[in-house]
C-alpha cells in the first residue's frame, strides 16, 4: 500500500510511518518542511519525505496525522492535492481543565468537519492508539474505524491491522467518529490516573 503520513514528523505520525514501513508499506512522511521530511524518512525506514502537498499525490490512502487544532486547515489547504484519494482522520479534539479531559463541544467529529472541506472520502480511526505505544513497536489492543465509503474504510482497516497487535475492526458509519474522538478523552483521563498506556480491546466479537 502507498501511504502518506501529512504531519509524519510529530511523534503520532512519525510511529506511525515507521511501523507502517516495517510492514511493508510505501510510506511517504509530509511535512510543511521537506528537508525534515525526508530527515524523518531516512530515520524511520519510510520510502521518501517531501511537502505535504507533493506527499498525498499518488498514494492509495492519505493519513491525516496533523494536530487537532490544525486538521481543518490543513485539510482545507491540501484539497485540490488530495483530490478523491481517501483521507484517514486520526486526530481528536480535547479540552484540557483542571477537572480533566472533556471531548470536543462541537456536536460533529473533526473527520465530519473535515469531511465537509474534502472531495475525497474520509474515514476515522485509531483514536485509541498513542504515539508512544505504536514507537516501540505494534500497540497492544484492537483499532476501530468507521467510515461512510466501503473502499476507503477497507484501505483504513487494512492499515489500522499491521499497527496493532490485536484487530481492526469496523465500528460503522462516519458518524461514530463522534464518539471514537470522544473516548480518546476518557483514554487521556485513564492514562492520567493510574499512570500507564490504555489501549482499547473489544471482547465477544
Amino acid at each position: 500500500m502507498r501511504v502518506a503520513v501529512v504531519g509524519g514528523t510529530g511523534d503520532f505520525g512519525l510511529a506511525l510511518a515507521q511501523r507502517l514501513a516495517e510492514a511493508g508499506d510505501h510510506v511517504v512522511i509530509g511535512s510543511r518542511d521537506a528537508d525534515r521530511a525526508r530527515a524523518k524518512a531516512s530515520e524511520t525506514g519510510a520510502a521518501d519525505g517531501a511537502t505535504n502537498a507533493d506527499a498525498v499525490r499518488s498514494v492509495d490512502i492519505v493519513v491525516l496525522a496533523v494536530k487537532a487544532d490544525a486538521a481543518i486547515a490543513t485539510a482545507t489547504e491540501l484539497a485540490d492535492a488530495i483530490g478523491e484519494t481517501p483521507v484517514l482522520s486520526v486526530a481528536s479534539e480535547l479540552r484540557f481543565t483542571k477537572s480533566g479531559v472533556h471531548p470536543t463541544k462541537d456536536d460533529r467529529s473533526i473527520a465530519e468537519r473535515t469531511q465537509e472541506v474534502l472531495r475525497a472520502p474520509v474515514v476515522a480511526g485509531l483514536h485509541s492508539l498513542a504515539a508512544v505505544s505504536l514507537a516501540g513497536g505494534k500497540a497492544d489492543g484492537d483499532a476501530l474505524v468507521c467510515g461512510d465509503d466501503s473502499l476507503a474504510k477497507d484501505l483504513a482497516l487494512e492499515l489500522a491491522s499491521k499497527v496493532v497487535s490485536g484487530r481492526a475492526l469496523d465500528a460503522g458509519p462516519l458518524t461514530s467518529a463522534r464518539a471514537l474522538e470522544g473516548m480518546t478523552a476518557v483514554i487521556v483521563n485513564l492514562n492520567r490516573r493510574y499512570k500507564g498506556h490504555a489501549g482499547i480491546r473489544v471482547v465477544g466479537l
